[in-house]
Formats: C-alpha cells, sequence, structure tokens
C-alpha cells in the first residue's frame, strides 16, 4: 500500500477535518504558525475559542524532532492534535501528553485519506499565557496595553517585558482573544509573519 506524503495528507485534513473550520466566519485557519518566535512551526493553527494545532507525521516522516516540538507547542497551545501515520500511532502516544488528540491517516487502494480519530484533543492544562502572548507582535500588544492605561514609558520596555505584562493583566482567554483579532486585522499576514 502506497503512504500519503505530508502535502496530501494536509489537503485532505483543510478539506474533511476541518471543512467546518473553514466554512466559519468567525475562525481563522492557518497553515505553518511559527511558534515561539518561529522556533518551531506547528503546521495547520485553528484559532477560534482557542488555538488549536495540528501538526502532521506522515510515513515519511520520523518522530525524531517531536519531543522538542512538543516541549514549544505544550507552552503555547490551548489544543493540540497529532495527524499521523499508522507506524507512528504507538510512538506518539508514548510522547504525547494525555491531553493531545490523535487522528490516524491511511490511504485506501484508490488512494483516498481517511481520518480515524483515536483520541479527542483536551485543553492543555499546562499553557502558559506568557508563551501564547508570542503570537502577538510587538506592536499589537504595545497597543493592548496602551488601551488599558498603561504609562507610555512602560511601553518602551523591551519587547519580553511587555510580554510578561499582558500575562500578568489577561486570561489565556482574553489572550486568545487578541490573538485572533490581531491576526484577523494583519494586512500581508505572510510577508511579515517573520517579523513577529
Amino acid at each position: 500500500m502506497s503512504h500519503s506524503t505530508d502535502a496530501e495528507i494536509r489537503s485532505a485534513l483543510h478539506r474533511k477535518e476541518l471543512r467546518a473550520s473553514h466554512r466559519c466566519t468567525d475562525t481563522l485557519v492557518i497553515d505553518e504558525l511559527g511558534l515561539a518566535h518561529a522556533k518551531v512551526r506547528i503546521d495547520v493553527a485553528v484559532i477560534n475559542g482557542c488555538v488549536h494545532g495540528y501538526e502532521i507525521k506522515s510515513a515519511a516522516d520520523t518522530l525524531a524532532r517531536l519531543p522538542q516540538q512538543l516541549g514549544v507547542y505544550e507552552q503555547c497551545l490551548e489544543k493540540l492534535t497529532i495527524v499521523c501515520a499508522d507506524r507512528h500511532v504507538a510512538g506518539v502516544r508514548g510522547l504525547a501528553p494525555r491531553w493531545c488528540g490523535i487522528i490516524k491517516v491511511t490511504k485506501g487502494p484508490r488512494g483516498g485519506i481517511e481520518f480515524d480519530t483515536l483520541r479527542e484533543a483536551k485543553r492543555n492544562p499546562k499553557i502558559e499565557a506568557y508563551s501564547l502572548a508570542h503570537l502577538l507582535w510587538r506592536t499589537e500588544v504595545v497597543e493592548i496595553l496602551s488601551q488599558a492605561n498603561t504609562s507610555p514609558a512602560v511601553l518602551r520596555a523591551p519587547r519580553k517585558a511587555l510580554y510578561e505584562l499582558l500575562a500578568a493583566q489577561f486570561t489565556v482567554e482574553q489572550i486568545t482573544a487578541f490573538i485572533k483579532h490581531s491576526m484577523a486585522s494583519r494586512q500581508e499576514w505572510r510577508s511579515h509573519q517573520s517579523l513577529a
């Protein structure tokens, strides 16, 4: 049996599993979202009431990078689902935390890709508001804090200090709402992403 490539899995994931998210005007679906200032990328991010990442592991991939990826995902994703080939299911179960969802990918004899949800994603209990805030650009954090009556002197602080301030003043849910609004408002989103 032939195996699905990353690109085939991603395309089918958008078409089948994420169809409802694409139809919802209040939801953002973003490919290759950089996390922790592009230290790692999540294959697909769905941003609505929470930031839900989907990481694809095709049969051609290895799980060598997954522990490092999970370390970052655990800090800044509210939900995570690993979408993986059958050969990786046991390894993913062994590495991924219990709150992480698992979807098994199989390719039928006619080339159709099927998804089987083995475990539903739950809310990440270890989410860090500070790490989540890194999805916002510095200018966006300054704007949010200025609207919260932060003094102009404080707003000139280094970026990390501003993220700490935001995390101290707002809940994870509020920061998620800021992220969704900011990303939806960004012009030339892709050309500026590296500046985040």
